[in-house]
């Protein structure tokens, strides 16, 4: 059995002001309109052999994953998809070992795990099918197999591996060595060599035979994680959904599987493989996805370019960009935020994130609109001591039973029905009707019908962020 796990963590903190921390780089679409993490998710399920999927990722994520399988309209077919729900992330070494504990327990030791990012574009699915297949016999000896990309230029956003000869494509051979990112210098080097690849981060192995690796080379992740995987299992009502407990699982050392196991065993092998591979690092690579006009310019959206050359325009916002007289830029803009910056310098958008952490901004994790459980809020209009949002509530779902210390709200029902507890009180509210609620008052709002429906609400009082809610009851598990 061959069981893909697909990590779907990070931020990506490169490709702001698109990803961010609420909704990062997974949920990003791309040209053919699927979003990288619905690509990864079709590109496994087609593989022969695969009728599992898990999914490691974040708490806070699993009901926008579950969104993208379900806008999939059965595009997997009847391949499960489960789900390892980390408090916090602690690498890939630490999902590795929880995803191959998972595999051991319920479907054998000598389960093949194929460890794919959710980030990372494939653009020839048959080739990925060809080096998968070429993996699979080596992973079942007890090899850790890794996918090397046979490299298109001397890249140096990537790490490398060099293999012990001249390699043939889609056949594993042996690993000399990793090597980090290069410069530009040592990337030519590695390119005219003919025995380096680019580092793809994916891998197969079996779970006992990674499991019995961690164990050797770092005993302090394979303690800690057994133990928190034991207690997380343990407590699962839904064996497809296992929430990681917190406590264990947050000791756990922060160590990527290339560190951990891969540059440590002697055991690895490399698969060359050109299935038009690219980890979507920056705005610089998702450009190059892009095609040209005569004057070098790519462009998504509404754009008037006069005198530019060579720049990437990506608009979000619904509004005309206008550029003129410009060359080598990228710019994307958002309905709440707006990069630009030289193409040579993408690399650099992370430190953008890091200020905006510092200062507190909540534009470093959160979009003007923001997904939820139960749906969706749109940040229209914010001042000093107000703020307005346009709310959406799916069809029979509900927001937690909850109190604001800080702010009083106004609701008005713009479509839809709407069932609202206020206080003492249990209200059913139809089109143009409205309700308030003053600071201190439980309440709940419900959607009961088989439409969305729409509120506009309008926030008052002395402090308006996020964080002002104190939850009673919440049918999404986000507890008190």
């Amino acid at each position: 059995m061959m069981l893909p796990v697909i990590i779907s963590g990070g931020s990506g903190t490169r490709l702001w002001p698109v990803s961010r921390e609420a909704r990062p780089k997974p949920f990003m679409k791309m040209k053919d309109g699927a979003t990288l993490l619905q690509s990864t998710l079709a590109r496994s399920a087609a593989l022969p052999g695969v009728s599992e999927i898990v999914i490691v990722t974040n708490r806070d994520h699993h009901f926008q994953s579950r969104e993208q399988i379900e806008a999939m309209d059965g595009t997997l077919g009847r391949t499960k998809v489960s789900f390892l729900l980390e408090p916090l992330g602690r690498n890939t070494t630490a999902a590795v070992a929880m995803a191959a504990f998972l595999a051991a327990e319920r479907h054998g030791g000598g389960t093949l795990l194929l460890v794919l990012p959710a980030d990372h574009l494939v653009e020839d699915k048959r080739a990925f099918a060809r080096a998968v297949a070429a993996a699979a016999p080596e992973a079942e000896r007890g090899n850790f197999v890794t996918f090397g990309i046979v490299p298109t230029g001397p890249e140096t956003g990537y790490g490398y591996i060099q293999c012990a000869g001249a390699f043939v494509q889609d056949q594993a051979g042996d690993v000399k060595r990793f090597v980090e990112k290069p410069d530009l210098e040592r990337a030519k080097g590695f390119l005219a060599s003919g025995d380096h690849l680019w580092n793809s981060g994916m891998f197969c192995f079996r779970a006992d035979a990674i499991l019995a690796a961690i164990r050797r080379f770092a005993p302090d992740i394979y303690a800690k994680t057994e133990q928190s995987w034991r207690l997380s299992n343990g407590a699962a009502k839904d064996p497809a959904v296992v929430a990681i407990e917190s406590e264990i699982f947050t000791q756990t050392p922060s160590i990527s599987i290339d560190y951990a196991v891969m540059e440590k065993a002697d055991n690895v092998k490399v698969v060359p493989s050109a299935f038009g591979w690219s980890d979507i690092g920056s705005w610089r690579s998702i450009s190059e996805l892009v095609e040209a006009d005569a004057q070098g310019n790519r462009v998504i959206g509404e754009a008037v370019l006069v005198d530019a050359a060579d720049n990437y325009v990506q608009g979000e916002g619904g509004r005309m960009i206008a550029a003129v007289g410009v060359k080598d830029l990228v710019i994307v803009d958002t309905p709440d935020a707006l990069l630009v910056g030289h193409r040579d310098r993408t690399q650099s958008v992370k430190g953008v994130v890091d200020q905006l952490r510092k200062a507190g901004h909540e534009s470093a994790k959160l979009h003007r609109t923001v997904y939820r459980p139960w749906g969706t809020y749109t940040v229209v209009e914010e001042g000093p001591h107000y703020k307005m949002k346009r709310i959406v509530v799916k069809p029979h779902a509900s927001l937690s039973l909850q109190r604001h210390q800080h702010r009083s709200e106004h609701w008005v029902v713009i479509a839809g029905t709407a069932e609202i507890v206020n206080g003492e009180q249990t209200l059913r509210l139809e089109h143009d009707q409205s309700t308030y609620i003053p600071a201190g008052h439980k309440h709940r709002l419900s959607n009961p019908g088989d439409e969305d429906l729409v509120i506009i609400e309008v926030q008052t009082g002395s402090y308006l962020g996020e964080d002002d809610i104190q939850r009673f009851d919440d049918k999404y598990g986000r507890g008190p």
